[in-house]
């Protein structure tokens, strides 16, 4: 938890007094200094744009327009989200693997400021449709790299993958996609991986990017618009995990962008960094209340209101493949005798456990357990309406005047759920 854990700790608390639980609790704060410190780090050589899969609530999507500059929406479900929450179509960029021809029209009829195109068949099929419509489509390239540094986190290039144009086909697709009349180049995009904690492999990461972009660049025969650099920064989910060194990879990021930003191809280009989860993961704290505990063959079960069907990422069930526990703490008063617990929800299903192995203090029935760095991948990403218990409450917590202010910004109702 970011800021004073003992003042957060007691804020958590009236959340579970005032809404119950189980919760997911967005500090505001946290997002707005997480932000001011990755400007900050790179001396305001990127905009920040925000990617709306890690979070897409919407009265959070609305808050970001004060946060960062940009959004990176993957379906029209999203793009529809960040119109009604006031966000300028000219502000998004449209990614995704699989975009339907509907996603596509609505994407030029909205007026996106950008759409990513991630082969030469789509770009043919969002040719045809500005055609249909009249327009022309401001668009970028996703680029696949060959390459992918060691140690990085999960991969999405280096191998066989459904992002992007191959590192190896450029030669051959960037002239066919720059040649359509209806498209308008604006530049590249590359995400490599994302969930890197290592400070080296991010510099070399973002070194191959703009290796990547140069050449992209000539071949296109294009002095690019925009560049957008998937950020790949990771958050420490477990006890084990030491956050990145953020200084060290923007110092050195710095120094290899600056003097190419000083000549072509890139001198007029826009540089963009692309991040959700580094913006928003630690600042929500996920509530989850123990409605009894029980005793089996010689281990603690603590039972929670709460498990897997509201955070598949704390289960392990996200993208892991050895099941470690997310940091968690105690919200209640912390006393009593330590002793060893499995956490576990509601679900008719041994898989539903949120926590193997926990070392926490006095934990009893009443109790509430917060789970830490639950701002992404959370609600939207878990099987919510599996065995249809309630969904949990979303919570912003912001300040206004010197007070703390609480908002109930709970996206799925309860009351059906609830009622008799």
């Amino acid at each position: 938890m970011e800021g004073d854990r003992e003042a957060k700790r007691a804020l958590l608390e009236r959340v579970a007094r005032q809404f119950g639980t189980p919760a997911y609790v967005y500090f505001l704060g946290d997002i707005r200094r997480r932000a001011t410190r990755l400007r900050s780090a790179f001396r305001g050589l990127f905009r920040l744009s925000y990617a709306v899969k890690s979070n897409p609530n919407p009265a959070l999507l609305r808050r970001m327009r004060q946060v960062v500059d940009l959004l990176d929406v993957s379906s029209a479900g999203e793009i529809r989200r960040a119109l009604r929450a006031d966000w300028p179509a000219s502000c998004m960029t449209f990614t995704g693997p699989a975009k339907t021809a509907a996603e596509l029209r609505l994407a030029v009829r909205a007026g996106l400021g950008e759409i990513v195109v991630e082969s030469f068949d789509e770009a043919c099929l969002l040719e045809s449709i500005c055609e249909q419509e009249g327009k022309a489509a401001p668009a970028l390239v996703r680029i696949a790299p060959r390459n992918v540094p060691r140690g990085f986190g999960v991969s999405m290039s280096g191998k066989p993958t459904q992002f992007g144009v191959d590192e190896e086909e450029l030669e051959k697709t960037l002239p066919a996609i720059a040649s359509l009349s209806r498209l308008d180049l604006h530049g590249f995009h590359i995400y490599s991986g994302t969930q890197c904690l290592k400070a080296e492999a991010v510099i070399e990461n973002y070194e191959i990017f703009l290796h990547l972009f140069r050449r992209a660049a000539a071949i296109a025969g294009i002095g690019p618009q925009r560049l957008i650099f998937g950020s790949g920064l990771g958050i420490p989910y477990h006890e084990s995990d030491a956050p990145i060194d953020l200084d060290t990879v923007a110092s050195r990021t710095l120094a290899a962008l600056e003097p190419a930003r000083q000549e072509p191809p890139l001198q007029d280009a826009e540089l963009v960094l692309e991040t959700g989860r580094y913006l928003v993961g630690e600042a929500g704290i996920y509530l989850t209340r123990v409605v009894r505990t029980k005793q089996s063959r010689g281990a603690t079960f603590a039972l929670c209101d709460g498990g897997m069907n509201h955070h598949l990422g704390a289960a392990g069930h996200l993208g892991s493949v050895l099941q470690r526990n997310y940091r968690m703490f105690k919200v209640t008063p912390d006393q009593g005798e330590e002793k060893e617990f499995t956490l576990v929800g509601p679900l008719c299903t041994t898989i539903d456990t949120i926590g193997r192995s926990v070392r926490l203090r006095g934990l009893e029935a009443g109790d509430v357990v917060g789970i830490e760095c639950s701002g992404a991948y959370g609600l939207t990403a878990s099987p919510i309406h599996f065995i249809s218990h309630p969904p949990p409450r979303e919570i912003l917590v912001d300040e206004a005047g010197g007070e703390i202010v609480f908002e109930d910004v709970s996206e799925y109702s309860a009351s059906a759920e609830t009622s008799p």
